[in-house]
């Protein structure tokens, strides 16, 4: 097992991170590592800066404008980004539609979809959870009946990410309610957003922001030929969607930046008179989470160098990376709670040059990360399919 990296691969590295110094516009890295959304026009200029240097969608096919880089230098490309301070781009459409796509879409839909992906042309949005339908998903009840050469679609999603920035959005739609199991009779849609009968709601959030909805489906109109694979086969869709997305859901680089601010934060802070850095206690914690950090880079690399030397996509225990991955974000953000006390709560003042623009943000991004733990499936169904199709329990 090599968990090292190369000399081409550290250069490769070097080039990433020169190459983000140099591009990455600052007002965008300055919301980033300050906690503060970004705008459509925020992710789309971003967009369109990586898809001019040909670094929108590295994990596509060459022959679709993917780079040709290995597993290694995704990875490595994807943890400068969170060291950097880069937003991802949101996964709904270069990662997780396309990748449906270029699994199961039809040629005519390849030639439609991907190229406006990969430019940035198109905002794309996910449309899976519902009223009594989220880590349990097959219960969804949104209905697609088929009426010629449409689907007429009414119900409701919820929880919708950056749902009021989408220009498309894919859904998991119910076609046969008769069927036997729960998971057949459920087909994938890929639905424009300004078709009428579509509303969007917000659902502002413990923080105050406004990042999920609620999107309800009145007598929507869709064309048959948007849907991907075989009507009432999306469960088949669903579930090899689902894999992509807990892959990347560890976080590493992101989180090794985080942890470097908390650390800053610990040696200013003061307890007693002295700085926070002196607390034994304190300092104890900082450094369990530095520990499941480097286990969580370690276990990452074993699994990068698996892949790399045997070409398998992982399997389950693909899973134990959402689960650490969302349990050390979390641990962050507790500890930077903890570390600056009431100063953590958003608060304005008359003088705008006495905010901690920082410490100010803590609060809203600790109630935020409660949700990293139920994303992409809960960490108790993840230790469920680990205990299932892992172990054999």
């Amino acid at each position: 097992m090599d968990l090292s990296y190369s000399p081409e691969e550290l250069a490769f590295r070097n080039e990433v991170r020169g190459w983000l110094a140099e591009n990455l516009p600052a007002d965008i890295r300055a919301k980033v590592v300050g906690y503060h959304g970004l705008s459509k026009d925020d992710f789309i200029r971003w967009h369109k800066i990586l898809a001019a240097k040909g670094w929108a969608v590295p994990h596509w096919p060459v022959e679709w404008g993917g780079t040709g880089w290995d597993i290694t230098q995704r990875y490595i490309y994807d943890e400068e980004f969170g060291l950097a301070g880069a937003p991802g781009l949101p996964p709904f459409g270069p990662a997780m539609c396309a990748s449906v796509l270029h699994r199961f879409g039809t040629p005519e839909q390849k030639a439609r979809f991907l190229p406006r992906i990969r430019e940035g042309d198109d905002f794309w949005v996910q449309g899976y959870s519902e009223p009594g339908a989220g880590s349990d998903l097959a219960a969804l009840k949104c209905r697609a009946d088929r009426q010629g050469d449409h689907y007429v679609v009414n119900g409701q999603k919820i929880w919708t990410t950056l749902g009021h920035y989408g220009d498309w959005i894919f859904c998991l739609v119910r076609t046969n309610p008769a069927a036997e199991k729960r998971q057949e009779g459920i087909s994938f849609l890929l639905i424009d957003m300004a078709t009428p009968g579509i509303t969007v709601r917000p659902l502002i959030l413990m923080d105050g922001g406004h990042e999920v909805n609620e999107i309800f489906f009145d007598n929507v109109s869709v064309p048959v030929e948007n849907l991907v694979f075989d009507e009432n086969k999306g469960w088949t869709v669903a579930k090899y969607l689902l894999g992509h997305e807990r892959m990347g859901s560890g976080n590493v680089g992101a989180s090794k930046r985080e942890l470097a601010a908390l650390t800053e934060l610990a040696k200013r802070e003061l307890k007693n008179g002295q700085p926070l850095w002196q607390d034994a206690r304190f300092r104890d914690k900082l450094t369990r989470v530095e520990v499941e950090l480097e286990a969580l880079e370690i276990t990452s690399m074993r699994f990068l160098d698996k892949m790399r030397r045997t070409g398998q996509p992982p399997g389950a225990d693909v899973s134990m990376l959402k689960i650490r991955g969302t349990e050390v974000q979390q641990m962050i953000t507790e500890l930077m709670m903890q570390a600056v006390g009431p100063r953590a709560q958003p608060f304005k003042a008359v003088d705008a040059g006495a905010i901690d623009h920082f410490t100010s943000r803590l609060a809203p991004r600790y109630f935020n990360y409660r949700k990293a733990s139920i994303y992409a499936g809960s960490n108790e169904i993840q230790r469920n399919i680990i205990a299932k199709m892992t172990l054999g329990l």
